[in-house]
């Protein structure tokens, strides 16, 4: 077989997938290190023809499927030997105190990310089941309404909003099981085994003018669901996941798994570019267009070809449409995205196939590594694919990750054969040339746990580990080269998210747990985190058997620095606590009828909760309600 030299993309991107959860901690130093796994430094590389592509995709695809169709969801990645060898807290305080309204709570200061509800001080916008609503703050009224949904959509909406347009982002196409399937176990003398194997998904982008009655002046849809956007300005760049479009057979329910495999190979085997390349499409009042990715648009990582596909996509919300998108692909799998605005950052899991090489690197001790690439987005358009580097072990979301001083800071979890034996670190890493490289690392954090969250604030990280107590570990990160722990707090229970606050204190919301680790209920944590050699936590509120949304979902957190109100859901309804001082107040509870809220935010001195029956205005110093706009 005649092996090619793979040729490294300049303008493409690449692809991922995640998962969670470590010994005495260890400051290690290795400027020297590439931390790039067994082989060649990672890169991206291009196909050298439509043919190529179309070959190995079928081969690693062939390589996944399943008597019952291809599994969805996980890495299908055919491995091979390369052939060549944040803001500090005064910030984020500050820029929520100079605002005369509340923006959605993302990661990073000046990188937006998607929601259901968002606000530029004069207008509210909501979407909610496929209806797009806008609210006058000043005159609590309904004062437009837009109908979006179609027949079989389904799922979550969300927005991105810039001055009069704003972008909905949806899919379309449930979950269904073949009918056949159900005919098939009624009729067979024995239950048939079934799959649900998932119909074709659509990402649906629609351009809303707010300039008077909202409506649609144009739409995008491309074959795939919507992972994750990010905006900065008024560019939004779309990630959207695609898998085979590949319809099997149905065989007799006589048939056995053999007989299926190896007919779903052959359908494989036969299935052209366009059971992979993403078709997509566009209308801008009577114009239309529609095309296919081009092969000459997809790479893949260095480490194997993927059967799933990733494709970014960039718009300019200032446009009057949504065009093509400027679309690029790569064959992997993805899971999160995390952007600083100048740099988009894409973290890809894989499981190692050997153990790893001892001293590779410090203390490793898990079996899969997650890889990480760079692209450049100071400019419009297409990102700029700049660097790859690899870490040992898996992130828990894109808080993982932060990008301070031109390095990269990366906390993760290594879990060995024993999930017994897992421990937890953050790794340093540097660009040097086309190469993340580690610079230092510092690990051994939380034997036998694995991270529930992480918060970096400038050169500090806060990280929190948890099996049955919950370390909170203070990290000073200020040396690249040697990063060290600086001090732990050990209590009960755990915080799944981080918040500053200012004067040096941290708001943890997660679950309280019992010295055995069973959860016990809702608990808000206010931490002192000023001696970075002994953080303490100050106060608590708890509320048993409650939960939040906000411990997995930082967009239902609502924290405002000039007054100290925060504002969390709690099971249906939202509290409403005040941080003053060194203290947590309980200030009462919002609630709206018949439904769950989902959402706060601040337009001036009024808060505003949404939810599926409505949004309701209300003082937040009296807890009064100022109005209710039912949504029927």
């Amino acid at each position: 077989m005649t092996v090619r030299r793979p040729t490294v993309v300049a303008g493409t991107l690449l692809a991922l997938l995640l998962l969670a959860g470590s010994a005495t901690a260890t400051r290690t130093s290795a400027p020297s290190m590439t931390p790039s796994g067994p082989g060649s430094p990672l890169q991206l590389v291009s196909f050298d023809s439509c043919a190529d592509a179309l070959a190995e995709l079928r081969a690693t695809t062939a390589a996944a499927v399943r008597p019952w169709g291809l599994p969805t969801g996980g890495p299908m990645l055919q491995h091979r030997t390369a052939v060549d060898s944040p803001a500090a807290t005064a910030d984020l305080a500050d820029s929520m105190s100079a605002e005369q309204h509340s923006v959605t709570n993302s990661y990073q200061p000046g990188v937006d990310e998607p929601d259901l509800v968002k606000t530029d001080g004069r207008r509210i916008i909501t979407i909610n089941q496929g209806v797009l609503r806008v609210v006058d703050p000043a005159t609590n009224r309904f004062t437009g309404r837009l109908n979006i949904s179609g027949p079989s959509h389904w799922g979550q909406y969300d927005l991105l909003l810039h001055g009069d347009h704003a972008l909905v982002l949806t899919d379309a196409a449930p979950m269904v099981r073949p009918a056949s399937d159900v005919a098939r176990e009624e009729t067979a003398s024995e239950p048939a085994r079934t799959s649900f194997r998932p119909e074709p998904v659509t990402a649906r982008l629609l351009l809303v003018d707010l300039s008077g009655p909202p409506q649609v002046i144009s739409t995008y849809e491309i074959n795939g669901r919507t992972l994750d956007a990010r905006q900065t300005g008024s560019t939004v760049r779309v990630v959207v996941q695609s898998y085979p479009r590949v319809t099997f057979p149905e065989l007799p329910a006589t048939a056995d798994e053999a007989a299926r495999q190896e007919a779903n190979r052959a359908t494989v085997a036969a299935a052209g570019i366009e059971a992979w390349l993403p078709a997509y499409e566009w209308t801008a009042g009577a114009e239309h267009g529609s095309d296919r990715v081009a092969c000459d648009r997809l790479s893949r990582p260095h480490t194997g070809t993927g059967s799933a596909m990733l494709t970014v996509l960039s718009f300019d919300l200032t446009a009057d449409r949504l065009t093509d998108g400027d679309p690029v692909s790569v064959a992997a799998d993805a899971d999160t995205v995390y952007s600083t605005g100048d740099s988009l950052y894409l973290a890809s899991w894989r499981q190692l196939e050997e153990p790893p090489t001892p001293g590779r690197w410090p203390d490793q001790i898990g079996t899969s590594v997650t890889d990480i690439y760079q692209f450049d987005t100071t400019a419009t358009g297409r990102p700029r694919y700049v660097a790859a580097g690899t870490v040992p072990g898996r992130l828990i979301n894109q808080y993982a990750l932060s990008q301070w001083q031109g390095h990269l800071r990366v906390a993760t979890t290594t879990v060995g054969r024993d999930e017994r034996g897992s421990e937890s670190g953050v790794h340093v890493l540097r660009r040097q040339g086309a190469v993340l490289a580690l610079t230092g690392a510092v690990t051994g954090l939380g034997p036998g746990e694995q991270i529930y969250s992480v918060r970096y604030l400038g050169d500090t990280a806060y990280v929190v580990t948890f099996r049955r107590t919950d370390p909170l570990y203070a990290l000073d990160l200020s040396d690249h080269a040697a990063p060290r722990v600086t001090g732990e707090l050990k209590i009960t229970g755990y915080s799944a998210y981080l918040h500053p606050v200012a004067e040096g204190r941290l708001l943890g919301i997660g679950q309280e747990a019992d010295l055995d680790g069973r959860i016990q209920g809702l608990q808000v944590s206010l931490f002192d985190v000023r001696d970075p050699a002994q953080p303490l936590r100050l106060d608590r509120w708890h509320r048993p058997h409650a939960w939040s949304a906000a411990e997995h979902d930082p967009h239902a957190f609502q924290y405002d620095a000039s007054t100290g109100l925060l504002a969390v859901p709690v099971n249906a309804g939202l509290r409403l606590l005040r941080v003053s001082g060194d203290t947590l107040t309980d200030q009462g509870e919002v609630t709206h009828p018949d439904a769950g809220i989902s959402r706060s935010l601040l337009v001036g001195d009024t808060l505003w909760t949404v939810s599926d029956a409505g949004l309701r205005a209300t003082d937040p110093t009296t807890g009064q309600s100022l109005a209710w706009l039912p949504n029927s």
